[in-house]
């Protein structure tokens, strides 16, 4: 099985040093260690999260660690909130590096299963939201030289899922996203790029195993079919928006970054994920 890396084991860095990330979904899961991360490497770092527990608990966490954070509450299903979100970011630190849209919902329903409304409830947090945090903070990285978004998304967007209809077109709708915003906007220095994470075991997505009836015992022998022996974690997620964060990528735009050890690889997605499982 692969080593399974902590953000904690590190020493401070300073790959992300004066930089301004603002991370959509931080008051959790991935998002959180994406946060964390950031912050870790020297960046002041915007929480966004419609949980505000969450999104508090994400700052102390940060603070306690040494590093700078605020937390705005945000519902991407609001336009408001959004640019709310980014609005706030500015006026707390002056300019936008890193926007990285973490956030996103995935509940189950197959094509026929998919109402109107179940529809629009995840497009406008897995798509609009992300399309309407990248209006706001692309002007913003405009005016100052240049930035880097990272969007995260899905294999489901690349090979789709039975049960996850909508969440996997949303996924894909994101892709098309990135790779518009990457050529459109090249030329001002900015680099928009696609992350896949994988299937990672956060609090929630077990809730949602043992909801369909999935035990520890399941869990264990599926994350072993994977290709590196486990599931992925946020911790490789964070590590990957990390690099994309940094000037390290600053040619890097318009691709895919795989960080879920090689499971998205189109030839032997279904053969390493159950037929309800997701991987993101």
């Amino acid at each position: 099985m692969v080593t399974q890396l902590s953000i904690t084991d590190r020493p401070r860095g300073n790959r992300v040093a004066g930089k301004v990330a603002v991370v959509s979904g931080a008051g959790s899961g991935i998002g959180r260690t994406c946060a964390e991360l950031l912050a870790r490497e020297g960046a002041n770092v915007v929480v966004g999260d419609i949980k505000v527990d969450g999104g508090e608990q994400t700052v102390v966490a940060i603070r306690e660690a040494g590093g700078e954070a605020e937390f705005v509450a945000t519902d991407l299903r609001n336009e408001a909130d959004c640019q709310r979100l980014i609005a706030r970011a500015v006026e707390h630190y002056g300019r936008i590096d890193v926007l990285a849209n973490v956030a996103g919902i995935y509940p189950r329903a197959s094509l026929e299963n998919t109402t109107v409304e179940f529809w629009e409830e995840i497009m406008a947090v897995n798509l609009r939201g992300p399309f309407l945090l990248c209006r706001e903070a692309v002007p913003i990285m405009v005016q100052g030289g240049g930035g880097s978004i990272i969007n995260f998304g899905s294999a489901n967007g690349l090979a789709g899922g039975a049960s996850l209809f909508a969440y996997s077109v949303s996924k894909g709708g994101m892709l098309t996203l990135t790779r518009n915003i990457a050529a459109a906007y090249a030329h001002e220095g900015i680099r928009a790029n696609y992350l896949i994470p994988g299937w990672v075991l956060t609090d929630n997505e077990r809730v949602v195993q043992a909801r369909e009836g999935h035990d520890a015992a399941w869990l264990d022998e599926v994350g072993q079919r994977q290709l590196t022996g486990r599931f992925s974690t946020p911790e490789d997620a964070a590590f990957g928006v990390l690099y994309l964060a940094s000037d390290d990528s600053i040619h890097v735009s318009g691709t895919m970054l795989n960080t879920d050890g090689g499971s998205s690889m189109l030839p032997n997605l279904r053969r390493f994920m159950s037929p309800n499982s997701r991987s993101r």
